[in-house]
């Protein structure tokens, strides 16, 4: 009897070490599993708008001179400052008001430095280079260390969200060609494409451009050339020969109600799906809620996001990306410990619980 006693004892003793073991290795893959899940939902770096304050007005504003030939047509305000010289309007004509080296002027001038920094500061969502042709970019911040030009077309996709925003960040020049444009699809409005340029920017004969550009130096708009967006100089002068400047005046639509029509949908959907058909057949539908009671619908949240291959906040990251020090790496650091704290804390808040249950059956 001692002998049965004292196996049976060894017995427990092991399966006790045994389930300890299992439960710590199942702590340990939960908190990998968490880690891993995060690293794929962290969202690259996406835009945010840049507040251009005052000088949201003007077509264009320079900082030392405009000049105009032929019949150009500005839609907002015409500017300049500290300089004074404004010539060939008319020909040309501007819709808005127009301020030679006045204070609104040079308030609109200080906006536009402030504007100008944060665009320059935004972190990259992914880094390009020379020519932008044949691409489609998804909403960003997209560096170049260097030049940008277009040699033909560009697509920027809103991806169905009429607030996505794009800002490109050239080191030195932006250089467009003829005849090259630059095409919004999916809900991409021109009121939220911003480009920072490092010194000037021309922009070529007959060539579509969509977008603010903030220079540092100068703006030449060549030959007929079109714009949807603003041409803002700092330091230099803005050149413009027969153009016309449409205002990029943003739409107010948003994708809130679709997204909880969807969200309520699903949940719908779920609690149709998982009833279980009670076996009386005089009984109510349990799916119906009581008056009394309140259906809980998961916010949009909830709603995992789609992985469709591009880059900005619907995306999962590239994993160089998302914890490269210079793209705010430490940030997303940050968010993984705290995500494995949270965690592990459940993992053993339950443990004890679980320890006491296999102690009674024991």
């Amino acid at each position: 009897m001692k002998h049965n006693s004292a196996h049976l004892g060894s017995q427990k003793h092991t399966s006790r070490v045994f389930r300890r073991r299992t439960a710590a290795g199942g702590a340990t893959g939960v908190v990998f599993l968490a880690a891993a899940l995060l690293l794929q939902q962290v969202p690259a770096f996406a835009a945010t708008p840049v507040n251009l304050g005052t000088a949201t007005s003007y077509s264009v504003l320079a900082g030392t001179t405009v000049t105009n030939t032929g019949p150009t047509t500005l839609q907002r305000d015409l500017g300049v400052s500290p300089g004074t010289t404004i010539t060939g309007f008319p020909p040309g004509n501007s819709a808005g008001a127009t301020h030679a080296a006045d204070a609104v002027a040079q308030q609109a001038q200080s906006d536009v430095t402030i504007a100008y920094n944060n665009a320059a500061g935004q972190p990259l969502t992914t880094s390009v280079t020379g020519d932008l042709v044949g691409r489609t970019l998804t909403e960003g911040v997209y560096g170049s260390t260097s030049s940008l030009g277009l040699s033909g077309q560009l697509t920027l996709d809103g991806q169905g969200n009429p607030n996505s925003v794009f800002v490109f960040q050239a080191a030195s020049t932006l250089i467009t060609a003829s005849a090259s444009s630059i095409i919004l699809t999916n809900s991409a409005q021109a009121c939220n494409v911003f480009w920072q340029v490092g010194s000037s920017a021309t922009l070529g004969t007959a060539s579509s451009f969509k977008g603010t550009i903030l220079a540092l130096t100068s703006i030449t708009v060549e030959t007929g050339a079109t714009v949807e967006g603003r041409a803002l100089a700092r330091n230099g002068q803005v050149s413009l020969d027969t153009n016309v400047f449409t205002s990029p005046s943003c739409a107010t639509t948003t994708a809130t109600a679709t997204t909880t029509a969807t969200a309520t949908e699903t949940a719908a959907a779920t609690t149709s799906a998982t009833t279980t058909p009670s076996p009386s057949p005089t009984a109510t539908d349990t799916t119906t809620p009581r008056a009394n009671e309140t259906e809980s619908t998961p916010s949009a949240s909830a709603v995992p996001l789609a992985d469709t291959g591009g880059l900005g906040r619907n995306k999962g990251t590239n994993i160089d990306t998302a914890v490269s020090p210079s793209n705010g790496g430490l940030a997303v650091f940050g968010a993984i410990a705290a995500a494995l704290a949270v965690t592990t804390a459940i993992v053993f808040a339950v443990r004890p619980v679980a320890g006491r249950r296999r102690s009674s059956q024991e």
